[in-house]
């Protein structure tokens, strides 16, 4: 018998589960498969919007969107664009019913386990498909997975020590993975995120200005040290960095936000005799600060014309 026997909602960035249903079926196989859904919770960032494993008897699908992925298990021979169909509705129930916000503060697996009740409803809809009144989405879906098919987990990937970056563009043509980091879209900005931002804008105008005073500050008198402009325009480039880093996406982008507030620290360690301890503490805080926001906006995980 084709049918639906679980579903949970995961976030990317880290696999944190935050909803997830009821399960009654204790079979061998079902057991295995709930191990292979905490694997793929780890790599969620690594992989495509839309993907497909198949496990012998059982399939699991999921799609990702806005930093959270809603994984499902069914039995092999469900319909595929049902088992997307039903991940829509959930993925849509989610977002009008949890703000971003929310989920991206949330550090309790399973805080948001109320949300089981809309997944049992909808599978025992999607389980009995002549009750189904969306054929029209239906057929939507079918076009869809047509033109832009799942991505096809295999088991030799789901073991692999380092994840899914060994895989080739050309493997992902068609999944909706933009496998260059530098095109991939972030999550939507918070309003830390935005504050951080304005902040590290102000430090490095404050930097700026304050190098420009001391190179006049040199012009005038020849025994001034020129290493402090050096500092303050260092300074400067690294707030900037810290901005780039975190509106967008580049490789290797958690250990330049690192190594970026690490050159803010030297700055203005150098700077102490400049600069009281108040406004040493107040342009390390924002540096640190925006790391941290930087290091919060992961990527997505889903194409720019995910329009499911």
């Amino acid at each position: 018998m084709s049918m639906i026997l679980s579903a949970s909602v995961v976030r990317v960035r880290d696999g944190l589960p935050l909803s997830a249903s009821t399960d009654y079926e204790q079979s061998m196989g079902v057991q295995q498969c709930r191990k292979y859904f905490k694997t793929l919770s780890k790599k969620l960032a690594q992989l495509p919007d839309r993907c497909m494993l198949k496990t012998g008897q059982y399939n699991i699908n999921f799609i990702s969107s806005l930093g959270v992925s809603y994984m499902m298990l069914c039995t092999e021979n469900y319909p595929s664009v049902l088992a997307f169909c039903f991940l829509d509705e959930l993925q849509k129930e989610f977002i009008t019913t949890y703000n971003m916000m929310r989920t991206n503060t949330a550090i309790r697996p399973y805080c948001f386990i109320e949300f089981d009740n809309f997944i049992q409803r909808t599978k025992q809809r999607y389980n009995n498909p002549r009750s189904l009144s969306t054929k029209i989405n239906l057929a939507d879906m079918q076009t869809e997975i047509k033109l832009r098919p799942p991505y096809q987990i295999s088991m030799s990937e789901l073991g692999s020590t380092n994840g899914f970056a060994h895989l080739s563009a050309a493997e992902f043509k068609g999944t909706g993975k933009i496998s260059t980091a530098p095109h991939q879209q972030l999550e939507t900005v918070t309003l830390p995120g935005i504050v951080s931002f304005i902040l590290s804008l102000l430090c490095g105008a404050l930097n700026l200005i304050r190098g420009f005073h001391a190179i006049e500050s040199l012009l005038q008198n020849e025994g001034e040290d020129f290493s402090y402009v050096i500092a303050f325009f260092l300074g400067t480039a690294a707030c900037l960095y810290q901005c780039y880093l975190f509106l967008y996406c580049t490789g290797w982008r958690n250990v330049k936000s690192f190594l970026t507030f690490g050159l803010i620290c030297l700055c203005n360690m150098y700077l102490y005799e400049l600069r009281n301890l108040w406004q040493l503490f107040f342009h390390v805080t924002v540096g640190a600060f925006s790391a941290l926001q930087i290091r919060l906006r992961q990527p997505q995980g889903k194409s720019p014309d995910y329009n499911v």
